[in-house]
């Protein structure tokens, strides 16, 4: 794979963490998800590695765990290319986040308080501010945090834990970095927690699932403006 602003970026990162392996793996499947690395394509060991200034035991670690995911497959003597990835595939993701993450949200509207409120109410600022200044890396963070309070407030950790692992395959920078995206969900938010005051239910669902239902639908359009099934 040839270096790319987004590696360089994810660099210096990487090199904070300890749990490398992961990282790089979260690092390929992003690629992966995005179509910046297509089916067919080998992940080259060496060269990840290099673009991510890591050694290659990481970077294979994440192969192999990418591997058990179905993500790549393991060419004998060749190394791992990229198994296919179809428009299913990408809804049927996009499908199970929803039906997790709008469960999560009807289990924290019985049970999330007015301190809670404040602060998604002022987790949205900061993510309108991050998108009026078209701040990435902001962006992503400030929505983290937004969902993860509604977990919080939900109490389902394990079912939390399902949502994260299938959040695992959202392409967050594709979204952080398209304008009409970030304008939807600052949108969305508001009226999500206005449905939340309101005890609203069916606002709270159709919110919820809006965020995900347009996920999908914008992803889909992205995959095929770059001929990724061509």
């Amino acid at each position: 794979m040839a270096t790319s602003a987004r590696t360089r970026r994810a660099t210096s990162e990487l090199r904070r963490r300890p749990q490398l392996s992961e990282d790089v793996a979260n690092h390929v499947r992003n690629l992966i998800m995005s179509g910046s690395v297509r089916p067919g394509e080998f992940v080259r060991l060496d060269e990840t590695a290099a673009d991510l200034g890591v050694s290659v035991t990481p970077v294979r670690e994440a192969l192999v765990a990418l591997r058990g995911e179905g993500m790549v497959e393991l060419v004998p003597h060749r190394g791992y290319l990229v198994s296919p990835l179809s428009r299913q595939d990408i809804e049927d993701i996009f499908w199970l986040q929803g039906q997790i993450a709008v469960k999560l949200a009807l289990r924290a509207m019985d049970s999330i308080t007015a301190d809670q409120l404040a602060e998604l109410t002022e987790l949205n600022a900061d993510l309108r501010a991050a998108v009026d200044a078209s701040d990435a890396a902001a962006i992503q963070q400030c929505e983290f945090e937004f969902h993860r309070l509604i977990n919080r407030a939900a109490g389902g950790a394990k079912l939390a834990w399902f949502l994260f692992g299938a959040i695992r395959y959202t392409p967050a920078r594709l979204y952080a970095t398209d304008p009409g995206w970030g304008e939807l969900a600052v949108s969305s938010h508001d009226a999500l927690i206005a449905a939340f005051e309101k005890h609203d239910r069916e606002q709270v669902d159709a919110q919820m699932s809006l965020q995900f239902s347009d996920g999908a639908a914008r992803l889909l359009a992205h995959l095929d403006n770059i001929g990724i099934w061509d």
